[in-house]
């Protein structure tokens, strides 16, 4: 994921965000790039292999034509491939920098949902952004390989998350049969919001936390129970 930040004439500097480099991004353009790559291995065996023999009669504008397509169609692989390797490589070095509260808060709802999206990706998740009305909360619902589903509730707030909504964060687990909650907040958390949440299988992500620890901050799921047992806790 690339985050870039800017300076601006207006007081609150401005966070961009752009596409994130992801394993689920990269793994979809290793499988084309691969595709397409076998495409062209059979083009260059049939063409100069199998049915050389065939272009010998055709028009020499023909051969000069499918020549110069074929070596365009190798470099256009070859500086795509060239891409992908560097996406890998970003996706390796994750973050550059320090990113503020401030600059979290400046971000839209949707930028800030897809921000804290991305984060998810990085460490492994199936993430899907749900932040639509009617969705009775669940801003992100992410898997992991094991296929169990954690929901993520993303609150750009100013002031401090209290425990009815914590409350309302368990109840939406217990309704989506999720197996985790993660509360994801510009802002901080009440001292009664986390000990409601203590024993409960819950992570609450402060504006510090998240600012601090941007770039490796989101806890894999290990094997937890069903709503009502321990409280996952961010190393």
């Amino acid at each position: 994921m690339i985050v870039r930040l800017s300076a601006s004439a207006r007081r609150q500097p401005a966070v961009i965000y752009n596409t994130p480099v992801t394993r689920q991004r990269i793994t979809r353009l290793t499988w084309l790039l691969s595709l397409l790559t076998g495409v062209f291995i059979l083009w260059i065996l049939w063409r100069y292999g199998l049915a050389a023999d065939s272009f010998d009669s055709a028009p020499r504008w023909l051969i000069d034509i499918l020549g110069l397509l074929t070596g365009a169609g190798l470099l256009t692989l070859i500086a795509l491939w060239a891409l992908l390797t560097w996406q890998m490589q970003e996706l390796r070095r994750g973050f550059r920098g320090t990113v503020t509260v401030e600059q979290l808060y400046a971000l839209s709802p949707q930028e800030f949902e897809r921000f804290v999206a991305g984060l998810f990706e990085r460490r492994g998740y199936v993430v899907e952004i749900r932040g639509r009305t009617g969705d009775l909360g669940v801003d992100l619902t992410v898997r992991q390989a094991n296929g169990r589903l954690a929901i993520v509730q993303c609150k750009r707030y100013r002031h401090a998350i209290g425990p009815d909504i914590v409350r309302e964060l368990f109840g939406t687990m217990v309704h989506e049969r999720a197996f985790h909650g993660f509360l994801v907040t510009t802002a901080g958390i009440s001292e009664s919001a986390r000990a409601w949440a203590a024993d409960k299988p819950m992570t609450l992500i402060d504006g510090p936390t998240l600012a601090r620890l941007s770039g490796d901050m989101i806890k894999p799921l290990h094997n937890q129970q069903a709503p009502s047992t321990k409280q996952a806790r961010l190393q």
